[in-house]
């Protein structure tokens, strides 16, 4: 895609949020309070998707480090074709509702090396389902100027009633009386999962997309691939 191409050329540091380099939390949520306004609901076809990133950060338990992974699927058998990893101390603070501020720079300096451009691509995390409307999806979304969504095993924000046993069964997820995500049944009898809009993305285009790429397991696939090759890369540090 046009916009993660045209990411190869640049750092971590030409996201919308990067640019601006916050130095404390109050300039980081100014960041995302500016930001939420550009995010933009765009209809894809998710049957038509044929690569998709997987996006996930470990951190490690000994010292500041963090690796970051991207790792490209290829629909629908969900093969391996793509990954790169980054490992770096982030320098900006820990604090909830700006992970983004710790996690987008390695991610995005990950999915610069990939050699293959993906479609979509999933976080681990959230988009829209974020206290000010701009979480780590929204982040990655408007510096690649790319499709992304968000995916999280707990909400962040806001409330949803439990979806019925059967796959694909969902129920809003709604903040402060605005409906900001999913809880969406990946596996029949199993806990839901929650999607968000991240960027270029609607919410039942990120909901059909979320099912497709979760064949076998609650989390979709590309994003569980990411989630081993993170830790693994940690681990081998």
């Amino acid at each position: 895609m046009d916009g993660i191409d045209s990411a190869r050329g640049r750092t971590a540091a030409g996201g919308i949020a990067q640019q601006e380099r916050p130095t404390d939390a109050a300039q980081a949520r100014a960041v995302q309070e500016r930001s939420a306004p550009l995010v933009r609901h765009e209809a894809v076809d998710a049957g038509a998707v044929s690569l998709v990133a997987g996006l996930d950060v470990a951190y490690s338990a000994d010292d500041d480090r963090l690796a970051a992974a991207a790792v490209v699927l290829a629909a629908p058998e969900w093969r391996p074709v793509d990954s790169a990893t980054v490992v770096s101390c982030p320098r900006f603070p820990y604090v909830p509702g700006l992970f983004a501020f710790r996690e987008a720079p390695a991610l995005l300096d990950a999915v610069a090396q990939l050699r293959t451009a993906p479609d979509v691509l999933v976080c681990d995390g959230f988009g829209l389902a974020h206290p000010r409307r701009f979480g780590l999806a929204c982040h990655v979304g408007l510096a690649l100027e790319a499709p992304v969504l968000g995916v999280g095993k707990t909400p962040f924000v806001g409330r949803a009633a439990e979806p019925a046993s059967e796959r694909g069964s969902w129920t809003p997820l709604v903040d402060g009386g605005e409906p900001v995500g999913r809880c969406l049944r990946t596996r029949a009898g199993i806990k839901p999962v929650y999607v968000s809009v991240g960027h270029r993305i609607d919410l039942d285009s990120a909901t059909e997309l979320t099912l497709r790429a979760a064949p076998h397991y609650r989390v979709p696939e590309p994003v569980r691939r990411a989630d081993r090759l993170c830790r693994e890369r940690l681990a081998a540090c």
